[in-house]
């Protein structure tokens, strides 16, 4: 269920500043996305796994908090880092 580190380091390598900039919006909001992918199709699998659909709903939270505060502060960036990473609106 975990993001190993090749996974980790090819999205941070993406979205980042830099190799070893994991604390930009851009990239929390990237690995928690593909974290809630991950925990969806578990869920698909597993629907009476509560402790999961919790834990989904938590992330699901972060990341729209996350979203929210980029929006606020570049929107222009906003809109298209919603497209490369394939949210909605």
């Amino acid at each position: 269920m975990a993001l190993t580190k090749e996974q980790k380091a090819e999205l941070v390598a993406k979205f980042g500043a830099n190799d070893k900039d994991t604390g930009s919006v851009k990239v929390q909001i990237a690995l928690l996305t593909v974290q809630i992918q991950q925990l969806t199709a578990h869920l698909k699998k597993n629907i009476h796994d509560a402790s999961s659909r919790r834990g989904l709903q938590i992330l699901l939270g972060k990341r729209r908090g996350l979203l929210d505060y980029y929006k606020a502060n570049d929107v222009k960036g906003y809109a298209e880092f919603i497209k490369e990473i394939g949210l909605r609106k």
